[in-house]
């Protein structure tokens, strides 16, 4: 990738968008799976940020019929008191390593205090644990997805 040549310095009243310089930030962003990234220099800053969402994985399902219920029972208790959301912003993993089996799957049973997820934040490796006993109904992320605080990881019921 060719980054442009820098600028010299004006004042920010001079200064005019650089929209190369925000493109080359907004691919950086997608391509590193980065929230957001801010540069600075002088008086002049430029924050490119992207909206993340999580995709809900269901089970599959047998039948038509089946699987409308399961959908929108999952989505509504994204909000409720079984929900496990993100402590911290970070890396989201469902196993302890790549060979190794998810530490839960939709339809596991967990008590209370154990481990469901990893949540990855520099460098550290953060056990999130069960805040009740129940059965997952929804895992609402992927492995290796980038998450946010407060963002709903899972659903136990």
């Amino acid at each position: 990738m060719k980054y442009p040549e820098p600028k010299p310095d004006v004042g920010p009243a001079a200064a005019a968008i650089d929209t190369e310089l925000v493109e080359i930030l907004a691919q950086l962003v997608t391509r590193l799976g980065l929230s957001e990234i801010e540069v600075a220099k002088g008086d002049f800053k430029i924050r490119v940020a992207r909206q993340l969402s999580a995709a809900i994985i269901q089970p599959n399902l047998t039948s038509p019929q089946a699987a409308t219920p399961g959908a929108a029972r999952t989505a509504a208790a994204a909000d409720g008191p079984g929900t496990v959301k993100s402590p911290m912003v970070g890396t989201v993993y469902l196993r302890s390593s790549a060979g190794d089996a998810p530490f839960v799957e939709v339809g596991s049973r967990v008590k209370t205090g154990d481990k469901v997820l990893l949540v990855e934040a520099m460098k550290t490796f953060n056990d999130i644990l069960a805040p009740l006993a129940g059965t997952v109904t929804g895992i609402l992320v992927e492995d290796g997805q980038p998450v946010e605080y407060g963002q709903p990881l899972l659903v136990i019921e």
